[in-house]
């Protein structure tokens, strides 16, 4: 009697599992799974800030993930492909919902308007803001944000893409894009601003 199929070691490398996954090892894409869910749940939890929507994207993302994997060629990292693919499933899921990816407020100026230029102060000291900001309000400052101005922020700010790259993904210009990163700074500084009051006349 031939002995069963051993079952795949979980303790492989994202090479070996990826390509695996393409040739339909179910284990070898829980292995992926098991290594990315996290980074894929965090991502869809910040662009749309509702804890059930982001764990059903998530799971989403991954269906596509199991439906795409064949396409993926090696030519970027594939935490980036996969990062990608996650992005635009959340922006398929807003637009469906009616939600603006970004801001209905199109700046109007050319490219020398001040509008189109973010400030580059965002980080540095603000002394409306002295004192330090717990992740707590800074992650419910960022809940706040109307979703044309979070999708901007989130994808700048916390995930790292540059303009040019959301212009891409979102459909939008690189001025709209560094106008709408601007008027989602100068809005997460009110916020916070509000949030530090609220807390100075509880205290």
């Amino acid at each position: 009697m031939t002995d069963p199929k051993p079952r795949q070691s979980k303790d492989v490398s994202e090479a070996q599992a990826i390509e695996r996954a393409k040739q339909g090892d179910a284990e070898a894409f829980q292995v992926l799974y098991d290594m990315h869910k996290r980074r894929v749940y965090s991502l869809c939890l910040r662009m749309t800030a509702n804890t059930a929507e982001a764990e059903d994207l998530a799971q989403e993302a991954f269906l596509q993930l199991f439906r795409k994997i064949g396409t993926f060629r090696g030519e970027s990292a594939f935490s980036t492909w996969l990062h990608r693919l996650s992005v635009n499933v959340v922006l398929m899921h807003l637009r469906k919902k009616g939600l603006p990816v970004v801001s209905l407020e199109e700046t109007t100026q050319g490219s020398g308007g001040e509008e189109d230029t973010p400030k580059k102060d965002f980080g540095a000291e603000d002394v409306a803001l002295a004192g330090s900001i717990d992740r707590l309000q800074l992650r419910r400052a960022v809940e706040s944000l109307p979703p044309g101005y979070r999708t901007i922020f989130v994808l700048h700010d916390v995930e790292g893409y540059e303009h040019n790259e959301i212009a891409t993904i979102v459909g939008c210009s690189i001025g709209n894009s560094k106008s709408q990163l601007h008027k989602a700074r100068m809005k997460l500084r009110d916020l916070l601003k509000m949030q530090r009051a609220e807390k100075a006349e509880k205290s």
